[in-house]
C-alpha cells in the first residue's frame, strides 16, 4: 500500500512537471515568435517554428486530457521540442547559433519520460550537435542565419533569457520542491527510527528487569525450602535466567539493538557464574579465547544458556575434589564451511562417568546442551580424548542464515 501511495506519487509530480513545461514553452514560444516577427524583422523560418512548437504543444496538452497517457504525451512533447529547436539553431547561427543552449533543457525533459528514453535522448541530441558542428565546417552552406546583423545581439539576449527562465521555473523550483521533500522525509524517517530505537531499548530494558525479577522470584523460593536438590535445581533456573537477562542489558546500553558483541558478554556470564556458583575458598582461572564478533539476539541466547550449562557443569562437578581450576573457552570461524563457528569449551577437573553416553542422561543440563546445539543448526561434541570435560560445539549465526534465505 506504501509502495503504491509513493508511485501515485511521483507520477504525479512527473505530470505535473511536465504539464508546466508545455504551458510554459509554449507561451514563450509565442511571445519569442511575436518578437522575432515584429521587432527583429525575421519572416521565414524562425518564428513559424516557434508557432508551430507551440500549436502542435498545445493540441498535444489536450489529447493528453483525453487519453491520459502520460508517457505518449511526454514523448511527443520531447520530438516537438527536439525538431523545433533544430530549425531555429541551424536558422540562427548553427553552431554559433545562443538557441543552441535549449538543448540542454530539452534533453532534461526526455529524462523526465523514463530513464531509457532519456538516455536514447541525450544521445540523439549529441550527435545532431555534432552533425550541425560538422555541416558548419564543410564548404557548402546547408543553412543561412536568418536574423539580421543587428538583431543578433537582442536574439543572443532572448535566447539567453527564454533558457534561464525555462530552466529556473520548471527544472530549478522543481529541484527545490523535491530537495525540500527530501530533507522533510530524511528528518522524519530520522526522527521514526529515532523513535523505534528508544522503544526497542525501552523493549529490551524492560525485559531485562522482568527476567531479573524472575530471578528474585525463584532466589525467594529457594530460600522458603530446606531441601538441598529443590535448591540446586531452583538455583540452577535462576543462573539460566540471568544468562539471558544479560543480554537484554547489553542491547539497551549498546547502540546497536539487534546484535551484541559476543566476547564481553562471556566474560560477563563467566565472572556472574563463578561469583554465584563457586565459593572463596576454590580458584577457577578463566582463560577466554573468542574472535571480536557481533551476534543477533536469536543466536546469542541459546549460546548464552549453552555456554551457563557447560560452565556450570564444570564449576559443580569438575573441582568438587580440588581448590584451583581452570576452564578455557575458545572460538572461532571454520573457514571450510559459510558462517559457521566452532566454541570450544574445556575445564582440567575430574571429568564424569561415562557410564551412560551423555546424549542418553536424565541431566536436565547436558540435555540442554545438545538441544540448543540443535536449535543453533549445529551439534555438540564431547572430545573423549581431552582430559577433565570439552566439549566442540559448532553452530551458525541464525541471523545471517535467515539473510541469506531471503
Amino acid at each position: 500500500m506504501q509502495n503504491s501511495t509513493k508511485k501515485n506519487s511521483r507520477l504525479t509530480d512527473k505530470t505535473e512537471l511536465l504539464l508546466k513545461f508545455n504551458y510554459t514553452s509554449s507561451f514563450l514560444s509565442i511571445v519569442f515568435a511575436v518578437i522575432c516577427l515584429y521587432f527583429l524583422q525575421v519572416k521565414t523560418i524562425v518564428p513559424h517554428a516557434f508557432f508551430t512548437y507551440s500549436i502542435l504543444n498545445l493540441l498535444n496538452l489536450a489529447a493528453f486530457k483525453r487519453h491520459d497517457i502520460l508517457i505518449l504525451m511526454a514523448v511527443i512533447t520531447s520530438l516537438l521540442a527536439l525538431f523545433s529547436s533544430l530549425l531555429i539553431v541551424l536558422y540562427s547561427g548553427g553552431i554559433n547559433s545562443p538557441f543552441l543552449f535549449v538543448f540542454a533543457l530539452i534533453v532534461l525533459a526526455g529524462y523526465v519520460v523514463n530513464r531509457l528514453f532519456g538516455k536514447i535522448y541525450l544521445y540523439a541530441i549529441l550527435s545532431i550537435i555534432c552533425l550541425i558542428y560538422l555541416l558548419g565546417t564543410s564548404d557548402f552552406q546547408f543553412f543561412t542565419n536568418e536574423i539580421p546583423e543587428e538583431s543578433r545581439k537582442f536574439f543572443a539576449l532572448l535566447s539567453t533569457l527564454f533558457s534561464i527562465y525555462l530552466l529556473y521555473v520548471i527544472f530549478g523550483k522543481n529541484l527545490l520542491k523535491t530537495h525540500r521533500r527530501l530533507y522533510n522525509s530524511k528528518i522524519e524517517i530520522e526522527q521514526q527510527i529515532l523513535e523505534k530505537e528508544t522503544l526497542f531499548k525501552e523493549i529490551h530494558h524492560r525485559v531485562k528487569n522482568n527476567l531479573q525479577t524472575v530471578s528474585s522470584l525463584l532466589s525467594m523460593q529457594g530460600r522458603n525450602t530446606t531441601n538441598e536438590q529443590i535448591k540446586k535445581i531452583i538455583k540452577s533456573s535462576q543462573n539460566r535466567v540471568i544468562s539471558m537477562a544479560i543480554i537484554h542489558e547489553m542491547l539497551y546500553t549498546n547502540d546497536n539493538l539487534s546484535e551484541i558483541a559476543f566476547k564481553p558478554y562471556v566474560e560477563e556470564l563467566t565472572a556472574f557464574l563463578i561469583k554465584s556458583v563457586v565459593d572463596s575458598s576454590h580458584t577457577i582461572v578463566l582463560n577466554i579465547d573468542i574472535l571480536d564478533i557481533k551476534l543477533g539476539i536469536d543466536t546469542a541466547i541459546p549460546l548464552g544458556l549453552l555456554i551457563n550449562e557447560t560452565i556450570t557443569n564444570s564449576l559443580k562437578y569438575g573441582f568438587e575434589d580440588s581448590t584451583e581450576g581452570l576452564i578455557e573457552i575458545k572460538l572461532r570461524k571454520e573457514e571450510d564451511r559459510t558462517n559457521s563457528y566452532m566454541l570450544t569449551i574445556a575445564d582440567n577437573g575430574i571429568g564424569f562417568s561415562q557410564d551412560t553416553p551423555p546424549k542418553a542422561s536424565k541431566s536436565l543440563g547436558l540435555k540442554l546442551i545438545y538441544n540448543l546445539a540443535r536449535q543453533l543448526h549445529g551439534s555438540a561434541i564431547k572430545d573423549e580424548t581431552k582430559m577433565g570435560t570439552c566439549y566442540n560445539i559448532r553452530f551458525k549465526d541464525i541471523q545471517q542464515e535467515l539473510d541469506a534465505v531471503i
